[in-house]
């Protein structure tokens, strides 16, 4: 009676866990996520790529003014005051109307008029002799410097959502070979009931299936853990709201299928890291071009129109409300070539200033070169080694699934005792863990080349 009461509970047990096996995400709606997807959201879905964006447009817009020094300048004002009448009368220039209400008198004459001007100043320069085009240049650079920033750190973020992406198939396949090894420590633990009830087995067999399946359970759950960190991780990446419980992974062929060794011929020249560098490097020319310009004379036309009124005439005679008619009128123009003479020691300071970070940043750019180089090598290198190591998975993995099944025929049949069959499933499991883990390391050094390359298609193309 003790006995059929202890199998009941032990019955009770066994339902409640298999209860708890059940994943809450399988009861929720499932949106399906692909690699694929994963891409397009990351790009659209990170507040701080939109913000790379948007200091990409900003930089846009430096081209656009240091191209529009080109268009001529003209200024318009008008004055209105009172000054005395002792003031000379004088011509307007840029940016500045002169105080004025009537002719020069021999002695000092402190009453106040009043005056009005209106005048119209037009300056455009245009010959710079190349330090406007060397400013267009540097703009242009600086622009592509931020595109490429930009670039740069959206292939990071692509291939940290990757990298997330095969974590989660990973653990999802371990996922799946641990339910299998609970499923199979259940029908050991129904087995041993069983022969324990008819005497071919010790009770105690069943107390240590009890013991192995809970620790089963608990590598079950930690795993389970892990895949929703991955998960939440993705979510971040991807900018997506919900929970990770709402997700599917479609792009799980990768644990049972190898791919194929890409074509690298191209190298590493479209990698984002070389690219930026090439752009810095371009900024640091751009600033040596203008710093080398800066000493050159400019070319300058003006323009200029201006009316005036003053409330004392040419002989003396105070009429105030002449002041706020423009009662005179001239205008002028003229051509200006101004020359910075002294400037000569700054540009030169500034010349090699700019020359010194040209030199360093075509060093920066050759230990670019040669680590992504090497980066290219080793990946490729390590590609074929893990793609050697997965053609061998399958065999380890089938050789332990039918060692298993003798193993659990000969338990049965009262041959082997429970420290055999457990040991036998335990490789069995490790089997399975360890084929998951060789397919998907072939693809994460697929993935390496795809990065040293800067090439995600390499790794994207070969998704079914």
């Amino acid at each position: 009676m003790a006995f059929n009461c202890l199998c009941a509970k032990r019955k009770v047990l066994f339902t409640t866990c298999s209860c708890l096996l059940i994943p809450v995400f399988m009861l929720a709606q499932k949106r399906v996520l692909s690699i694929r997807d994963v891409l397009a959201l990351v790009e659209s879905g990170q507040p701080q790529l939109r913000a790379y964006r948007e200091q990409l447009a900003a930089a846009r817009y430096n081209v656009n003014l240091a191209k529009n020094t080109l268009v001529p300048d003209l200024t318009a004002g008008y004055q209105a005051g009172y000054a005395t009448d002792n003031n000379i009368t004088g011509m307007s220039y840029p940016g500045l109307l002169m105080p004025i209400s009537g002719p020069v008198f021999a002695g000092n004459s402190y009453s106040l008029v009043p005056g009005t001007a209106l005048t119209a100043y037009l300056q455009w320069t245009p010959l710079t002799f190349g330090q406007r085009a060397a400013a267009v240049e540097r703009a242009t650079a600086q622009f592509k410097v931020a595109g490429s920033y930009y670039d740069n750190a959206l292939f990071g973020q692509r291939y940290a959502a990757i990298l997330v992406y095969l974590d989660l198939v990973y653990l999802q396949r371990i996922l799946a070979s641990q339910q299998a090894n609970m499923d199979r420590t259940a029908a050991g633990l129904r087995q041993s009931l069983a022969l324990a009830k008819e005497g071919l087995r010790p009770g105690l067999d069943s107390v240590q299936f009890q013991s192995l399946f809970a620790q089963a359970m608990m590598e079950f759950l930690n795993t389970q853990r892990q895949f929703q960190s991955q998960a939440l991780e993705l979510c971040r990446l991807t900018g997506l709201p919900g929970t990770p419980d709402e997700l599917v992974f479609s792009d799980t062929l990768m644990a049972a299928q190898l791919p194929l060794l890409p074509d690298t011929s191209g190298g590493y020249a479209q990698n984002p890291g070389y690219l930026y560098q090439q752009a810095q490097m371009a900024v640091s020319a751009a600033n040596l071009k203008e710093a080398d310009r800066a000493w050159r004379p400019k070319l300058d036309l003006w323009a200029n129109a201006y009316s005036r009124g003053s409330g004392i005439g040419p002989d003396g005679t105070i009429n105030k409300a002449d002041g706020w008619t423009l009662s005179r009128n001239n205008y002028g123009a003229g051509i200006q070539l101004s020359f910075p003479i002294l400037q000569f020691t700054r540009v030169k300071i500034e010349k090699r200033k700019f020359g010194a970070l040209l030199l360093a940043d075509q060093e920066e750019l050759s230990q670019v070169s040669m680590n992504l180089e090497r980066q290219v090598e080793t990946a490729q290198s390590n590609y074929r080694r893990n793609l050697q190591i997965a053609g061998q998975a399958p065999v380890l993995s089938r050789a332990a699934r039918l060692s298993y099944e003798g193993l659990e025929l000969s338990y049965q049949n009262g041959l082997v005792d429970f420290t055999r069959l457990t040991q036998g499933q335990y490789q069995l499991l490790n089997a399975e863990v360890m084929e998951a883990g060789a397919f998907l390391q072939v693809w994460r050094s697929l993935l390496d080349i795809g990065v040293a390359t800067g090439n995600l298609n390499v790794f994207t193309d070969q998704l079914k």
